[in-house]
C-alpha cells in the first residue's frame, strides 16, 4: 500500500490536490505507525530470545567441555575453545534474529512486488529478469564466502590461542628475555590471518563490484524504457513513478533470499564447531556407571594396571597395590616414575588401557561422577588460584561451607594469620591464577580448599614442595592430625614428609619396586636408601 499511495502523492502535489495528499499522507503515517510498534515489539521478543539462547548454548558448551576427556583436552588449545564458546555461540544465537528480519524483508518486499505486477507486467519481467542474473553471482559469491569462512575461522583460533599462551607466559617471556622471538611468531600468526582475511574479501569485493555494476546498468534500461512508454501513452504516471520508486524492492527480495543463505550457511558452520564440542564424535567423552558411592570407607586397590599417555609409550607398566580406610601411604620414586598418574587414574582423569582399580570394592568404571571425584579430593604440586577473592575461592569448590569451616581450613593450612594482615582479608583478589600470593601462599590456599571439601580420600601431589621447611612443619602437624580419619596418600620429594606414613611404595619406570615403612624400605632397598641419602647430603 505504501508504494501506490507515495506514488499518488507525487501526483497531488504535481495538481495542487492538498486535500487528497493530505488523506494519502494520513494513510501513509498510519501503516508507518503499525510497522514501527510491530518492529519495536519484534525486537524486544527477538533481544530476550538472543540474550538467554546465547547462555544456554555457552554453558551448555562449558558443561560438555568439563565432560571430554583429558587425553583430548590436552591437544585442545584454549583459543579454539574460546572461539568456539564466545564467537560460535553468539553466531548460533544470532542466526534466528537474523533469520526474522531477513524474512520480514522478503515478506514486505514480495507484498511490493505484487503491486509492482499489476501495475505493468513487462517492467515486472524486466525486472525480474534482472533480479535473477544478480541473485546468479550473488549465489556465486555465497559459496565462496563459505569457503573463505572456514579458513578465516581457523586462523583466527591459531592467533588467538598463541595470543592466550603469551597472555599466561607474559611473566617467563620477560624472564627469559625472549620478547623479541614471542612478537616475531605472534607477528607471522597474525600476518597470515590477515592475510587469509584480505584474500577472502578481496573475492568477495570483486562479486560486489560484478553485481553493482549490473544493478546500475538495469536501473538505466529501466529510466529509458519507461520514458519510452510514457511518450506512448502505454503506463501512467503514478505507475511508472510506483515502480521507478520501487525498483530495487525485486532486487532486495534476491539480495534478502542470498543473505539469508549466507546466514544460514554460517548458522551451518558454527553450529559444526559448538556440536563438536556439546555433543560430536570428534572429541570422547567421558563415562563413568551408574553406581552410587555416597560416603566412600576409603578402601581402595589397583590391579594389574597398564596405561599410557601416548600409544606404545607405557607410563604404568603393571601396578598392584592395595591402601586400607584411614591410612596414610606415600609414593617415592624419581621424577617420570608413574606417581602422579596413579592419582589421575584414582580420580578418573583418564581411563586406564587394562587392569582393574577399585574403591571400595567396586570398580571405578561402575561408579558415578560424584560418587569418585565427590570423595576425594586431590592438591596438586602447581594448583591452579582461580582470579576471585579467597572467600570466593573457598567457596566455589564447597558452595554450602560457613565463613567458620573456611576459617577452621585456613587455620590448619596455616594460612589464616597471613589473610588477617591483608587489608581486604578474605575478600582479597588474588589475580589471575593467584599471581599477587607467593609460591607458598598459593599452595596453602589450595591445601584449605581441598580441606574444606571434607572428601573421605586426601591426594597431595608434591603438596609441600613450594614452602619453606617452617610452614612445611606446620603443614606436616596439619596432615598429621588428619590420619585415622581420612585415607591419605602423599606424593613427596622430601621424605621429611613422608617417613611417618603406614606404608611407602618405591616406584621405579612405571612398577611398584617395593613397599613397607621407611625404616623397612631403608635396610633391604638399596635404590631407596640412596634417594634418602642423597636427600640428607642436599640439606643446607
Amino acid at each position: 500500500m505504501v508504494p501506490l499511495f507515495t506514488a499518488k502523492q507525487i501526483v497531488y502535489i504535481n495538481n495542487s490536490l492538498f486535500n487528497e495528499l493530505i488523506n494519502a499522507s494520513f494513510i501513509i503515517l498510519f501503516f508507518e505507525v503499525m510497522r514501527n510498534i510491530t518492529k519495536y515489539v519484534s525486537n524486544i521478543s527477538l533481544g530476550v530470545y538472543f540474550r538467554e539462547s546465547l547462555k544456554v548454548l555457552q554453558l551448555k558448551s562449558l558443561s560438555s567441555l568439563l565432560n571430554i576427556k583429558n587425553k583430548n583436552l590436552d591437544n585442545l588449545p584454549s583459543g579454539v575453545i574460546i572461539e568456539r564458546v564466545n564467537n560460535d555461540c553468539g553466531k548460533i544465537a544470532d542466526c534466528i534474529p537474523i533469520v526474522v528480519e531477513h524474512l520480514s524483508e522478503i515478506i514486505s518486499n514480495f507484498g511490493v512486488i505484487i503491486t509492482i505486477f499489476f501495475l505493468n507486467k513487462l517492467l515486472f519481467l524486466y525486472l525480474l529478469f534482472g533480479a535473477v542474473i544478480i541473485f546468479i553471482f550473488k549465489n556465486i559469491r555465497i559459496k565462496k564466502w563459505f569457503e573463505f569462512d572456514k579458513k578465516r575461522r581457523k586462523a583466527n583460533e591459531k592467533s588467538t590461542s598463541f595470543i592466550c599462551e603469551m597472555i599466561r607466559g607474559i611473566r617467563d617471556i620477560k624472564v627469559l628475555n625472549a620478547n623479541k622471538s614471542f612478537l616475531d611468531e605472534a607477528d607471522k600468526r597474525l600476518k597470515y590471518k590477515n592475510k587469509v582475511n584480505y584474500d577472502g574479501r578481496k573475492v568477495l569485493r570483486k562479486y560486489d563490484l560484478i553485481t553493482g555494476t549490473i544493478h546500475d546498468l538495469l536501473n538505466l534500461f529501466l529510466l529509458l524504457s519507461g520514458v519510452y512508454l510514457l511518450k506512448n501513452n502505454l503506463i501512467s504516471i503514478t505507475a511508472f513513478v510506483t515502480i521507478y520508486l520501487y525498483k530495487d524492492r525485486i532486487y532486495n527480495l534476491f539480495n534478502a533470499y542470498s543473505s539469508l543463505q549466507e546466514v544460514l550457511k554460517d548458522f551451518e558452520l558454527s553450529s559444526t564447531r559448538v556440536l563438536d564440542i556439546i555433543e560430536g564424535d570428534k572429541y570422547e567423552r567421558e563415562s563413568f556407571g551408574n553406581k552410587v558411592l555416597k560416603k566412600a570407607h576409603g578402601d581402595f586397590e589397583f590391579k594389574h594396571v597398564k596405561f599410557s599417555y601416548k600409544k606404545n609409550i607405557p607410563v604404568l607398566k603393571d601396578v598392584s597395590f592395595k591402601v586400607k580406610a584411614n591410612t596414610t601411604v606415600a609414593f617415592v620414586g624419581k621424577s617420570g616414575s608413574g606417581k602422579t598418574t596413579i592419582f589421575n587414574l584414582l580420580a578418573k582423569l583418564y581411563d586406564i588401557d587394562k587392569g582393574e582399580i577399585l574403591i571400595d570394592g567396586i570398580n571405578i568404571n561402575e561408579l558415578t561422577e560424584k560418587s569418585i571425584r565427590g570423595n576425594m579430593t586431590i592438591i596438586n604440586q602447581s594448583p591452579y588460584i582461580f582470579n576471585l577473592s579467597i572467600y570466593d575461592n573457598l567457596k566455589i569448590v564447597a558452595p554450602k561451607a560457613t565463613k567458620q569451616d573456611m576459617i577452621n581450613a585456613c587455620k590448619m593450612a596455616n594460612l589464616h594469620d597471613f589473610i588477617m594482615s591483608l587489608p581486604d582479608k578474605y575478600n582479597t583478589i588474588v589475580g589471575e591464577g593467584g599471581i599477587t600470593l607467593s609460591g607458598g601462599q598459593r599452595q596453602r590456599l589450595a591445601i584449605a580448599r581441598a580441606l574444606i571439601q571434607k572428601t573421605e580420600i586426601i591426594l597431595f601431589d608434591e603438596a609441600t614442595s613450594a614452602l619453606d621447611n617452617e610452614t612445611q612443619d606446620e603443614i606436616q602437624k596439619a596432615i598429621d592430625n588428619m590420619k585415622r580419619e581420612y585415607t591419605i596418600l602423599i606424593i613427596a620429594h622430601r621424605f621429611s614428609t613422608v617417613i611417618n606414613s603406614d606404608k611407602i611404595l618405591f616406584m621405579e619406570d612405571g612398577v611398584i619396586k617395593d613397599e613397607g615403612t621407611h625404616e623397612e624400605l631403608l635396610q633391604r632397598n638399596k635404590n631407596y636408601k640412596e634417594l634418602y641419602e642423597l636427600e640428607l647430603k642436599n640439606q643446607p
